[in-house]
This record gives C-alpha cells, sequence and structure tokens, in this order.
C-alpha cells in the first residue's frame, strides 16, 4: 500500500510505493498513469484479451507490430490481462484493485456497475482507495453519459471556434490537446490525493473529464468573452488580447513574435528599424496596439521581410524581444536545446519508437525512468503472484481463459 516519502524510494521518485491500477484505454487515461510512472509509482495496466487497449490498434506507424501512439503514452507500465466476461475473472480485478492505492478507469457507468467497480461501490468497500474517473464529459450533468474523444471536446469546449485562419473555418488543434491535459489534471489530482492517503489513509474520487480540461484552457478566452468582448473567431494565430502576438514571413521563412509589455514593444520596434512606432503614443499601451493592429501588422511586415529568420531571432533574441522559427517537427527533435534537455525518449529495446519526457524534471531524479511499454499481458502471471494466487490457482486461471498471459511465438493472436 502508499508507503510515500520512504528514503529508499526516494531515487526512483516521489510516488515510489504507490500502486496504481489503471483500466483506461486510448490516450488521456494512459498518458497520467505514465505521468505517475514516471514519477516513481508501479503501474499495472489491466487489458482486454486478444486486443488490450484500443490504441495498440491506432496506426500506422507501427514498430516492433506496436502502434507508436500507444508506445508514446505507455512506458514504465507491466500489462495484466483479464477477462471481464468471466466471473472469476472480475474476481481477480477486485482482488487487484484491493490491493491498490489508485484506481483508474474511463468506462460508461453501466459497465462499470456491471462489473461492481463504480466507484460507489469501491469507495465504499475500500475507503482508503483513490479512484479516478475519466469520461468526456464527468461524473454528473445532462450529458454525462455521452462518450467523449479529443476532436469533440475541442470543438464543444469553444477550442476551434478560435483556431484556424482569419475569416476561415473553425479547425482542430491538430494535436490530442484534450487527450494530454486531461492525462495532467489527472496525475496532479492523483498526486495530490496521494499525499492525504498517505499521511491518513483516506482515499479520494477524482473526476476529470476532457470538456472540463478544454474549459479550463479556454479560461482567459471565456473570462474576456463574460467581461464584454466579442464572440471570438477563427484568428489566424493572433492573440485576442495581445498586439502584437503572432507570426510574420521574412525574406525566407515564418517567424512568432510575442509582445508582453510596452517596454518590449519598444524594443521590438527600435530592433527592426522603426522607432518612430514605438514612440508613438497612440501605440503605447497594449490597448491602443489591439485597436490599430491592422496598421501595426502592415508597417512592421516591410522590414520583417527585408531580412532572413535567423538574422532577425538573433537580433531580436539579443534584444530580449521572445521570438522562434515556427519550426517543423524534423527540425524540432534536431533542435539542440531540445536534444539537451533529453526531451525525446527513444523506446528501450524498439527499431524506431520514442516517447517524450514527462514534462516536468526532478533533481532527486537525475535519470527519467524509462522503460519500454509492456508486452499485451506480459506481468499477467507474476501480478498473480505478487497478488497470493498460487501456482496452481495461476493455471487454472489462464487454462480456463479467465486471465491471459504473452502470446507465444507464431501463436494466433
Amino acid at each position: 500500500m502508499n508507503t510515500l516519502s520512504t528514503t529508499d524510494n526516494q531515487a526512483r521518485g516521489p510516488l515510489s510505493g504507490l500502486t496504481v491500477v489503471d483500466m483506461t484505454t486510448s490516450y488521456a487515461g494512459p498518458s497520467a498513469s505514465m505521468y505517475l510512472a514516471d514519477l516513481g509509482a508501479d503501474v499495472v495496466k489491466v487489458e482486454r484479451p486478444g486486443q488490450g487497449d484500443d490504441a495498440r490498434s491506432w496506426g500506422p506507424p507501427f514498430t516492433d507490430d506496436t502502434s507508436v501512439w500507444f508506445a508514446s503514452a505507455n512506458r514504465n507500465k507491466k500489462s495484466v490481462v483479464i477477462n471481464l466476461r468471466d466471473p472469476k475473472g472480475v474476481g481477480v480485478l477486485h482482488r487487484l484493485i484491493g490491493q491498490a492505492d489508485v484506481f483508474m478507469e474511463n468506462l460508461n457507468p453501466s459497465k462499470l456497475r456491471s462489473l461492481q467497480v463504480d466507484h460507489e461501490t469501491l469507495s465504499e468497500k475500500f475507503p482508503h482507495l483513490i479512484y479516478c474517473a475519466l469520461s468526456g464529459f464527468g461524473l454528473d450533468g445532462p450529458d454525462s453519459d455521452l462518450p467523449g474523444y479529443d476532436l469533440v471536446a475541442q470543438a464543444r469546449s469553444g477550442i476551434m471556434s478560435v483556431t484556424g485562419p482569419a475569416g476561415g473555418d473553425p479547425q482542430r488543434v491538430s494535436a490530442p490537446l484534450s487527450d494530454v491535459v486531461t492525462g495532467m489534471c489527472a496525475a496532479l489530482a492523483i498526486s495530490a490525493a496521494a499525499v492525504r492517503q498517505a499521511k491518513s489513509g483516506v482515499g479520494e474520487v477524482i473526476d476529470v473529464s476532457l470538456m472540463d480540461s478544454d474549459l479550463a484552457i479556454m479560461a482567459p478566452r471565456i473570462a474576456s468573452f463574460l467581461a464584454g468582448e466579442p464572440d471570438p473567431a477563427p484568428s489566424g494565430g493572433t492573440d485576442s488580447v495581445l498586439a502584437i502576438y503572432q507570426s510574420f514571413p521574412t525574406a525566407d521563412r515564418n517567424i512568432v513574435v510575442a509582445i508582453g509589455n510596452d517596454q518590449m514593444w519598444a524594443r521590438f520596434c527600435s530592433t527592426i528599424g522603426l522607432p518612430e512606432l514605438g514612440q508613438d503614443h497612440e501605440l503605447q499601451s497594449n490597448e491602443g496596439r489591439r485597436a490599430h493592429r491592422d496598421r501595426i501588422v502592415r508597417e512592421v511586415s516591410v522590414p520583417l521581410r527585408g531580412r532572413s529568420a535567423d538574422e532577425w531571432l538573433t537580433r531580436l533574441q539579443g534584444e530580449s524581444v521572445p521570438a522562434s522559427l515556427v519550426k517543423s517537427l524534423s527540425e524540432v527533435v534536431a533542435d539542440p536545446h531540445v536534444r539537451a534537455r533529453r526531451a525525446i525518449l527513444p523506446v528501450p529495446g524498439s527499431h524506431n519508437a520514442h516517447s517524450v519526457h514527462s514534462p516536468f524534471r526532478l533533481h532527486s531524479v537525475p535519470e527519467p525512468r524509462n522503460e519500454r511499454y509492456p508486452d499485451l499481458g506480459a506481468d499477467t502471471e507474476s501480478e498473480l503472484g505478487r497478488l497470493g494466487f498460487s501456482s496452481s490457482e495461476i493455471a487454472a486461471l489462464l487454462g480456463s481463459g479467465a486471465v491471459e498471459g504473452p502470446k507465444k511465438v507464431g501463436e494466433p493472436v
């Protein structure tokens, strides 16, 4: 059970000693449990027979017969395959949860109730348990039963309404934004609950949804709208409040410039050879610059087009004006800073699979935990042994199909 903050476990991370049973699939839940594992938790991934997590089949691309999307969200975990259509399998799941500190799920409520792993049942049976429910729309509200995916959450939360070219159609942010942010939110809440659990033995029910995560991303836009701003529309990458805060073409490629205060505006104008623009009284405040955004864009675009992106970045960064190339992924993964920070982690033992370092680094854990994603059912037998099943009981469960171990070479899936 929860043995956080013990000296022996410090080298593995502050959550070492925390046992997590993760029954989520796809990307949000697995991302959350991966972050917990990165912090030292022991994560047991419960998967269905045959196919396992839905994300195992998301591709191409595949490497080593595994989806690289799956590999990117499932490092540092164990895999146990349980047949939840078999009462004996359900019994194994209950024993596994009973010896865990955290249980994570993203199943529909009727399925949870039929398995008796809904939060009401488990909270009463295991008061110490931290129960984390991940869903599209949360545990209550009129649409709590609706299925949710990243695209749906981005659409319904308003993110798509402000994304895309000015005057164009709304667009999805072309990354699983809702899933990754929801995973981070879940990991944060679980970590906080684990602190109290370690002190008092009290559990928690955590309700995390894609919709709520995306609403949090939209917080400044929502606040501005409710304060009287017009309903925003796609703006081509500009900011509704800050001016200027957008991309510009140079002689060879686009850069972005992010002006965050009045002093920065003056330095920017001097750097690009338009000091009079920085001294214009109408543009001394962000309010004025926003009102005259079109004029500013026209005027600053002229000198910016006259030099290369590299030249401008050297000049702007030398004057502490935030700016960057708009990079392709081929440039991102080769970026010297990205490499120096070891942000891209090769999956051990794979031919061409990678994951991304969790967005936090702890000085007490100088080497990131980076164990290969688990093969389906790779840890079924060892975990059953840890739960106290005898060798004969494990053999019987395997023989009946209540649980499954890893597929052997040449064995059909």
